[in-house]
């Protein structure tokens, strides 16, 4: 009888043990999956906009043109070339495209907010569309209300 009362309530234990696992798993994973989500949510946006400076830097102002959803064969109506090189070209005002980087990321309805930093207190907000990945200007200063 000694041997059947040693028993006694193993598997309570051994069933407590595996819940226990389960819900720190289940939370380490949401934990683990949130951070992520928050990391690289817009990180497509962010390469995007990092490509651009990339290609200003390399002074290819044609192929950063065309980030912004303008080519030769198809100009911006509202943002023509020499109104982009006015912005982007060499007499700016922007120094440094290769040493820009982005401080903040922010989703906004349907694009992503940036603000890209060149140092010596220059930044520039930037708008992606999430649909075409489209470069431009934000629509209004921060997010509109309800986007």
């Amino acid at each position: 009888m000694a041997g059947y009362l040693e028993q006694y309530g193993a598997g309570e234990e051994r069933r407590g043990k595996i819940i226990k696992i389960a819900v720190i798993t289940l939370v380490a994973s949401i934990l683990i999956g949130g951070g992520l989500y928050f990391n690289f949510h817009n990180f497509r946006e962010e390469r995007q906009v990092k490509q651009l400076m990339s290609r200003l830097d390399a002074r290819d102002y044609k192929a950063a043109y065309a980030l912004f959803g303008c080519t030769d064969a198809s100009p911006c109506r509202y943002y023509p070339f020499d109104k982009f090189m006015e912005d982007w070209g060499p007499n700016s005002g922007h120094a440094g495209f290769g040493e820009a980087r982005i401080t903040r990321s922010r989703s906004c309805g349907s694009g992503v907010l940036l603000t890209v930093d060149y140092g010596k207190n220059q930044q520039e907000k930037l708008w992606v569309e999430r649909r075409d990945m489209s470069i431009g200007f934000p629509p209004v200063q921060g997010c509109p209300a309800g986007l």
